[in-house]
């Protein structure tokens, strides 16, 4: 049942709301609306970023309710700028407000000051093609600026508004920019004009392709960091997301779907039933369409409406029909014929309503969101009161997890005194008793952010409802590849320095034969991509060794002296100004001679060539799998790679190409016959392919590559003729679902593709693509069970899986293919996939 809701507002605040405030009486000050200012009216065309820019700063030059500031810039260095709109009393002590709410948050010491002001963020323009919101924004801000607007300057009485105009400038100007091209002085509204026909890669994502309303969890982006620093600064209690859907589609609004995350209080699902209703009130003054409670579910953490719910607001989405397609104008399935200006209104219309709303009931949002913060640190949700995580062998995996728990502000500390404790093994699935050891990592739920970490750090998330819009797994300890613990007792950090980096460096210190490290992290990659661009000869061990009494694994990085004559000058403050750069220890080894395993020389220690990357960009590959490739190595590895127009591809592009990277995508037309001959023929003269995702399948059953699909037996697959009813097919389908699961791997970390990773591996996992076993090759990676360790799998798609591959490599004349079914770059977060994906690029089929 929704909950009780205040009575509607009458016809004349409804209309305030929704005319043009250009009608309304003009400041004294010289603040102009964005049709002066602009000299047009909004709704008549885009604005471009910079424009939107120079009005924000207008507005906060000539009104006294408006400042701003930049809090950082997009990858393509356009300012990312947010408006504080209050008061012009509030502005006195805005740091006094501010501090206030981080200290209700439990981020900062003391108590409060000032009295409850309610704080509403306003975000808009995330996915840069749902171009209508900062059109929205401008006159938004406009109606909460002008001193003239009586009605919003009595909300601003107790309440903050963070109006950010524009998430994601890149893919807006990526989108405007081409729109402007394709349209005369009118729009042509016809569906089919090209004008409603966006080219890949298209304007939702960002620079590196990346969409980053899946971002928030991760802070995987620029963008996505520098807002997270932003939104620590204030901690808001009202947070809105504003998006557009299809063509077709009218005005979506909260009340959000089903399922809910168990971790969302009630007050937080009431209130948007409160904001709801109000906009409600407006939607039906104007007879304007809209819906609730549906599609848009509250699970996964990255968006923004669910980030900021984990983080004690109300976190809801608002989505406007239109998108990239509609442009200025477009016609609709209905025949009605659906405006920029149409979209405008809507959306401004319900981000005046949410600060109304919350205005009005400013001292319960604020008090209630005091309470969250409160009862997370006395009475934590969840069984797990400690959660632990293992140090790894060098730390850089470690330091990597604690990096993301600094941009999310979750609090850990370290274990100095080891202890034995009992939990719940991530790696085994088993409650077990261990003994914690220096160096572990602790986080303790009972803290300001407790929600937020159970949410990311627990074994497995309870999903009430199966019926999801992204993936259902997500569990940090998996991504990183760190073994860790869940404990139901309450531990406390001994101490919250991080523990000391192994030795800079042991053995010979001064000119040594070689320079030995391990292979075990992204880390690791990165250090290799430095050294093989300075040009500096790098070799990698196939097997365990002993040297100088001291063991390393397969993958040890190995710099000899001899391999590198040419910089025998600088070879030792080269090498060793790089490792302290990169945090690497080095040992040096006084030898060749190995007590155990290949020595040196042998021809059991691999060289590893530095690769020409390529991979390829465009139609039929999908943006965000292009994005994935382009990120990792330009931001996480620091290597280059080029990027080939996969719609003017030739076989020539390949002539200098080592490594060849086919990220997902569609590729049945893409790939004719002539252009697999190309492939092939070049694999064989020994080019290296690595193909992922829905590549695997177009390789799959084409010889003379030895990829096979497999199917569950038909026997087992049972059968039901009983006649299912219309509204219980959609859950029926959900047998086959696949929606995003983590799944333990059985790995051969001998084997090159596996150097670094400890198994066994997790995948998540997000298709039932089923291959057989490699015939001809070896299959590194395959499913110990079907059934997923965390998330949700449908049992048909778990039986198409049991027993198939997942990843491994095949042979192919003087060359290597590299299959990946499953993603391990997936939004950038899963780091033990990045360990996977850079054993293909350095060591499969080098040296």
């Amino acid at each position: 049942m929704r909950p009780a809701v205040r009575p509607r507002l009458g016809l004349a605040v409804c209309a305030l709301l929704v005319l043009p405030f250009t009608a309304l009486a003009q400041p004294a000050e010289p603040l102009q609306s964005p049709a002066t200012f602009l000299g047009y009216a909004l709704g008549e065309q885009f604005t471009p970023h910079h424009r939107v820019v120079d009005y924000v700063r207008h507005v906060a030059e000539h009104s006294p309710r408006v400042a701003h500031r930049q809090y950082g810039t997009s990858v393509e260095g356009r300012p990312l700028l947010l408006a504080t709109v209050t008061a012009p009393e509030n502005h006195d002590r805005i740091e006094t407000l501010r501090r206030d709410n981080r200290r209700r948050a439990g981020l900062a010491d003391g108590a409060p000051q000032a009295e409850p002001t309610a704080v509403v963020w306003l975000s808009y323009g995330v996915h840069g093609n749902e171009s209508v919101s900062t059109e929205a924004a401008l006159r938004t801000l406009y109606a909460l600026g002008n001193p003239q607007n009586e009605r919003t300057g009595t909300w601003l009485g107790n309440t903050v508004v963070l109006l950010d105009p524009l998430l994601n400038p890149d893919g807006r100007a990526r989108y405007v920019q081409w729109y402007k091209r394709m349209t005369g002085d009118q729009p042509n509204a016809r569906p089919a004009a090209r004008e409603h026909h966006e080219p890949w890669p298209g304007g939702r994502t960002n620079h590196y392709y990346f969409d980053l309303n899946r971002d928030w969890a991760w802070g995987i982006q620029p963008e996505t960091r520098q807002r997270l620093a932003a939104y620590h600064r204030w901690m808001p209690h009202v947070h809105v997301d504003f998006h557009e859907m299809g063509v077709n589609e009218p005005y979506y609004f909260a009340p959000g779907a089903a399922p809910y995350h168990e971790n969302l209080t009630e007050w937080q699902r009431d209130f948007q039933f409160t904001i709801g209703r109000n906009n409600a009130d407006y939607f039906d003054e104007n007879g304007w369409l809209y819906f609730t409670e549906e599609v848009f579910d509250l699970f996964y953490p990255g968006y923004g409406d669910t980030w900021p719910l984990f983080n004690g607001a109300i976190g809801m989405t608002y989505e406007q029909g239109g998108s990239g397609r509609a442009g200025r104008a477009i016609v609709t399935a209905e025949g009605d014929t659906l405006t920029l200006r149409d979209r405008l209104r809507r959306h401004h219309t319900t981000g005046l309503s949410t600060v109304e709303a919350t205005a009005e009931h400013h001292e319960q949002v604020v008090r209630q969101f005091a309470d969250y913060y409160a009862s997370a640190q006395e009475d934590p949700p969840g069984e797990y009161r400690t959660y632990v995580v293992r140090r790894d062998a060098q730390g850089h995996r470690l330091s990597a997890l604690a990096d993301h728990l600094d941009r999310q502000r979750i609090r850990y500390g370290y274990v100095t005194d080891p202890q034995t404790v009992r939990g719940r093994s991530y790696r085994r699935g088993e409650t077990e008793q261990a003994r914690l050891q220096e160096g572990d990592l602790l986080v303790n739920a009972a803290q300001p952010k407790a929600r937020l970490a159970k949410v990311l750090l627990e074994p497995t998330t309870t999903i009430v409802d199966s019926l999801t819009y992204d993936i259902t797994a997500w569990s940090l300890p998996y991504a990183y590849g760190l073994e860790a613990l869940a404990l139901s007792e309450s531990v406390t950090p001994d101490t919250n320095a991080a523990p000391g980096p192994p030795a800079a460096m042991t053995g010979d210190t001064d000119a040594p034969y070689a320079y030995v490290t391990p292979w075990t992290s992204r880390a690791d990659a990165r250090f290799a991509a430095a050294l093989l661009d300075e040009g500096l000869r790098l070799r990698f061990a196939t097997e365990s060794f002993t040297v100088d009494n001291r063991s390393f694994d397969p993958g040890a990085l190995i710099l000899t002296r001899a391999g590198n004559t040419n910089r025998t000058g600088r070879f030792d403050a080269t090498v060793r100004r790089l490792a302290e750069a990169h945090d690497q220890s080095l040992h040096g080894a006084s030898t060749g001679f190995t007590a155990q395993g290949p020595d040196f020389g042998s021809d059991n220690v691999g060289f590893v060539e530095p690769p020409h990357v390529a991979a390829l960009s465009g139609a039929p590959v999908s943006p965000t799998r292009v994005g994935e490739v382009w990120h990792f190595f330009d931001r996480q590895l620091n290597y280059p790679v080029t990027l080939l127009p996969a719609d003017d591809f030739e076989a020539s592009m390949l002539d200098d190409v080592d490594v060849l990277v086919l990220p997902s995508g569609e590729y049945s037309e893409w790939l004719t016959e002539a252009r697999a001959e190309a492939l092939t023929g070049w694999v064989r003269q020994g080019g290296r392919l690595i193909a992922m995702g829905a590549a695997t399948d177009a390789l799959a059953e084409r010889p003379p590559y030895a990829l096979t699909r497999t199917s569950p037996d038909a026997s087992e697959t049972g059968g039901d003729d009983a006649l299912t009813s219309y509204d219980a097919q959609t859950r029926q389908r959900l047998a086959g679902a696949t929606p995003g699961s983590i799944h333990r791997v059985r790995l051969d970390d001998s084997h090159p593709l596996g150097f670094g990773v400890e198994p066994p591996y997790f995948t998540l996992k997000r298709n039932d693509d089923a291959f057989a076993y490699l015939d001809s090759g070896h299959t590194v990676g395959a499913l110990e069970a079907p059934a997923p360790v965390d998330g949700f799998m449908g049992h048909e798609a778990q039986r198409a899986i049991d027993d198939t591959f997942l990843f491994g490599t095949q042979p192919l004349g003087d060359g290597r293919v590299t299959y990946f079914v499953d993603n391990p770059l997936f939004r950038g977060f899963w780091y033990n996939g990045q360990v996977l994906f850079a054993n293909a690029v350095f060591f499969v089929g080098n040296g």
